[in-house]
């Protein structure tokens, strides 16, 4: 490797070149060297040598700088100076060597100069000229460096005199501070007091002038508004909106809008008191500022602490800071106060919620509700009382007042009243509604079109509830037709219960029967007897004829079949064998009030002929118009005997009336059994009805009429207005010397008989009221000017039957029905001989010989009607004048 090359390369010509410490150490030593260190320059080679005037600059070497200092270098007090000095100067080296790259290149640099040297060494170059050049560029590099160490040095030599002699000024001024503390101790205390309570001064004025500019800041705010409020009316004339308004309506909404704005402004307003008047305090006291708004508080919460403050100003600023207090309380009091008050009036008004479990829910208001209330308390009295929740969109005060008029016994049942609207998932869910085991939604009074409609609606509702209906939904409707969408809408969940159609029922069977309307109310209501289902599994395998007899205190009447996807089968055969699974449907007094027990002995029933009567062709005069006597004229038809007659007396048009009963879906042409003749006329007058035969008729049926069905009370008078005019227009035309001649003519009954009764009711016509207010039907019933009445009553127990067991609704349907089985009432003499004895267990067989389940009986004497009878094995005589209550299938 040449010296040109070493020369030319980037290291070489464009950086400074650093020979290591030995050899700085060997040339300072000689100071006479001919090399002197120079730079290396950016000229090239062919260049530099056409310059003959260039010379390297001449620096002074390092003994030239040391001797000018050596006077103070050598002083033996900067001994440890220079120690220190030479100690840092190791450590940046080292530190500079290990960090810094550009050294580690220098250092490489100069091993190639060295690594070049001896090549030229060995290769036994031995030019002179090349020597001395080669050491004068080593010399220039050393002077080089030797002039930055130095002025490094004396730089830090400088700046260590300056530190020395600042510390020595810092010593004399202490020594001076000490001894001005020392003589002017008293002094300066004196002047600090001063100027602290000047200080203290200033501070108090300022605070009393800060609480004086806060407490008029919201006069000059309300006069500002009030005048920009005025400047931009006079202005504009097209504002209608002051600024005033403007800003009391922000205020009243964000009272409204948020529950906690009022408490958390009183808040604000009592903070802001006690901040003002603690600032006031310090500005006329001598007290701290916390003492200040400590007795700022102790003013506003207890007005008489004011009386201890002595001075004109403290006291001013107490009694204000008190009479400030005491408006805070009573705003406070206020509220408080309001807050209680419209608590209460909450739970007053029955917007709390309610919360229960497996409780019986009443959705709407109507007539029925009392019998409702009262069927339901009694069947929860075998439970020691229930929870029964009414809500409908009433005050509950009102609707409490009403129940607590309603005269009967609650018998341990809480009835809950809430204020609401089933249309509402809020009041729903408040009502405790997922948790229900039973909800009956009653229908409205006034037009059946919009009652079912509401009803339809409420049925949506809670099928929308998200926590899903723990129980069945009861709903009462008052249109036959709209069944089939309610049960579409509710499904599975749904039992409808259609009032106009079971009134209808009821009557036409009564008509049909005359006393079978208390029999159906000592079974529908919870009073006396009604259905029960439950499983006894002792008696799997048994056939149902001693099915029949194993009941002490109950009468079977009906299986619940499990492999039939549990139907209901009433009357069944008595060879019908009880499976796995199956229930037994009974009718007794309560759910806990019978058992199966033990075969009786009973003695065989002799067999004997029964034969029913024949159906006789009747007479039966129809009284007003309901929007459902479509369906009553099917049921008659089904019912009556071929040849009978149906009249047909209201105020309808004739041929308004024929297309009425066609939209109704009514086929005149498909009627066999029944004639209908037309009628016109007012029910109420008495020229219209005494152009009708009224002696000739078997039955007479009472309708509410149509026109007046958004009145109970009206509807009621009308029916009774009806009944007096046909009682005594039949008691002129029929004298009763001449019906005891009938009578006579008829049949043998005694008097006091209740075939008799009923015979002497056919003398003069039969007459069924429907009655929509039970406090009318009572008023009737005491009076006796009607033979049978049939309210609303009748359909609140069906209600509650199906509310508290949903199964008893496709009971109901059967027996109200056109085809299956039915109520019947049957002489004694179809089952036994006039004076023979017999057990009611006996009767109960014999009458299996037709099919036919005995459930109850009538003495000849009797006003009521037995249901499932106690002491069934015991023997007695019965007479011919007796009657029975069977279920039978119908004629």
């Amino acid at each position: 490797m040449s010296l040109d090359s070493a020369e030319a390369s980037p290291s070489s010509s464009r950086d400074w070149f650093f020979p290591s410490p030995s050899f700085i150490h060997s040339t300072s030593n000689s100071p006479q060297s001919p090399n002197y260190p120079r730079k290396f320059s950016t000229i090239p080679r062919h260049s530099r040598s056409s310059h003959t005037d260039w010379k390297p600059p001449k620096t002074s070497t390092f003994r030239s700088v040391s001797s000018s200092g050596s006077a103070a270098y050598g002083d033996p007090k900067y001994g440890r100076v220079r120690r220190r000095i030479e100690l840092r100067r190791r450590e940046k080296m080292a530190k500079q060597e290990k960090e810094d790259p550009v050294l580690e290149q220098k250092r490489d640099v100069s091993k190639a100069v060295s690594g070049v040297k001896t090549a030229i060494g060995e290769m036994g170059i031995g030019d002179f000229g090349q020597r001395v050049k080669i050491r004068w560029q080593m010399a220039s590099y050393i002077a080089i460096l030797i002039t930055a160490f130095g002025s490094l040095v004396h730089k830090n030599f400088s700046l260590h005199n300056q530190v020395i002699d600042l510390q020595d000024q810092i010593s004399t001024m202490n020594i001076r501070l000490q001894a001005c503390n020392t003589s002017d101790t008293f002094d300066t205390i004196s002047i600090l007091q001063e100027g602290d309570h000047l200080s203290s001064k200033g501070l108090k004025i300022l605070a009393l002038t800060v609480s004086i500019a806060l407490l008029s800041m919201p006069l000059f705010v309300f006069k500002y508004i009030d005048y920009i409020s005025k400047f931009r009316s006079s202005y504009n004339c097209s504002e209608k909106v002051s600024l005033n308004k403007q800003l009391e309506y922000r205020v009243d909404v964000l009272l409204s809008v948020h529950p906690y704005a009022k408490a958390l402004a009183l808040l604000v307003a009592t903070l802001m008191l006690i901040c003002l008047g603690g600032l006031a305090l310090f500005g006329v006291t001598d007290d701290s500022l916390a003492d200040c708004l400590w007795l700022s508080w102790t003013y506003v919460a207890d007005s008489g602490n004011h009386a201890n403050s002595e001075g004109m100003g403290p006291r001013l600023v107490s009694v204000s800071i008190s009479f400030g207090g005491m408006l805070i309380f009573a705003m406070m009091l206020g509220l408080v106060s309001d807050a209680i008050s419209e608590k209460l009036d909450s739970l007053r008004k029955g917007r709390s919620e309610v919360v229960e479990q497996n409780h019986t829910l009443i959705l709407g208001w109507s007539d029925k509700l009392g019998s409702l209330l009262n069927q339901l308390v009694i069947a929860n009295e075998s439970l020691g009382g229930g929870i029964v929740v009414v809500m409908a969109e009433r005050d509950k005060e009102e609707m409490e007042l009403d129940i607590a008029k309603m005269e009967f016994d609650f018998r341990g049942t809480s009835v809950i009243c809430r204020s609401g609207s089933p249309l509402i998932l809020a009041d729903l869910k408040k009502v405790s509604v997922s948790k229900a085991r039973a909800i009956v939604v009653l229908a409205d009074d006034g037009n059946a079109d919009q009652s079912d409609a509401r009803a339809l609606r409420t049925v949506l509702s809670l099928t929308g509830v998200k926590e899903g209906l723990r129980g069945h939904i009861v709903v009462e409707l008052s249109d036959l037709d709209n069944e089939v969408l309610v049960k579409l809408v509710g499904g599975e969940l749904v039992e409808t219960v259609v009032a106009h159609d079971v009134i209808g029922r009821l009557m036409i069977q009564c008509a049909r029967q005359p006393g079978l309307a208390q029999i159906w109310e000592d079974i529908l209501g919870f009073e006396n007897c009604e259905f029960y289902i439950k499983r006894w599994p002792q008696l799997d395998g048994m056939q149902f004829e001693d099915v029949l007899i194993s009941f002490p205190d109950a009468i079977p009447c009906g299986v619940k079949v499990a492999s039939r996807g549990g139907k209901i089968i009433l009357n069944p055969e008595d060879s019908y064998v009880l499976q796995e699974g199956d229930e037994v449907l009974v009718i007794a007094e309560d759910d806990d009030t019978y058992a199966p027990g033990a075969l009786p002995m009973v003695n065989g029933a002799s067999f004997m002929h029964i034969a029913r009567p024949a159906r006789k062709p009747q007479k039966i005069l129809l009284c007003g118009w309901r929007r459902d006597v479509d369906d009553m004229i099917v049921v008659l038809d089904a019912f009556l005997a071929p040849g009978s007659e149906l009249w047909m007396f209201n105020e309808v048009v004739e041929s308004e009336r024929e297309r009425k009963l066609i939209d109704g879906g009514l086929d005149l042409s498909r009627l066999v059994n029944i004639t209908l003749v037309h009628r016109e006329g007012n029910a109420v007058i008495r020229r219209h009805l005494e152009s009708l035969p009224l002696e000739s008729f078997d039955s007479i049926l009472i309708l509410a009429d149509e026109s007046v069905e958004d009145s109970a009370i009206q509807a009621d008078s009308r029916s009774l207005a009806t009944l007096l005019l046909i009682r005594d227009i039949q008691a002129k035309r029929l004298p009763y010397r001449e019906a005891m001649v009938t009578r006579g003519q008829r049949g043998s009954f005694s008097r006091g008989s209740w075939i008799g009764e009923m015979q002497q009711a056919s003398d003069r016509s039969v007459i069924i009221s429907e009655i929509l207010d039970p406090r009318t039907k009572n008023l009737l019933s005491m009076s006796k000017i009607s033979d049978y009445v049939l309210s609303n009553e009748l359909v609140s127990m069906a209600l509650a039957m199906v509310a508290e067991d949903r199964q008893i609704n496709d009971v109901l349907e059967e027996l109200f029905a056109e085809e299956g089985n039915e109520l019947h009432i049957r002489l004694a003499e179809l089952y036994l001989h006039e004076g023979e004895e017999m057990s009611f267990y006996e009767i109960i067989l014999r009458a299996r010989q037709k099919r036919e389940i005995v459930i109850g009986y009538r003495l000849e004497n009797a006003e009521r009607a037995v249901i499932n009878p106690p002491n069934k094995n015991e023997r007695r005589r019965w007479s011919v004048k007796d009657v029975f209550v069977v279920i039978t299938e119908k004629e």
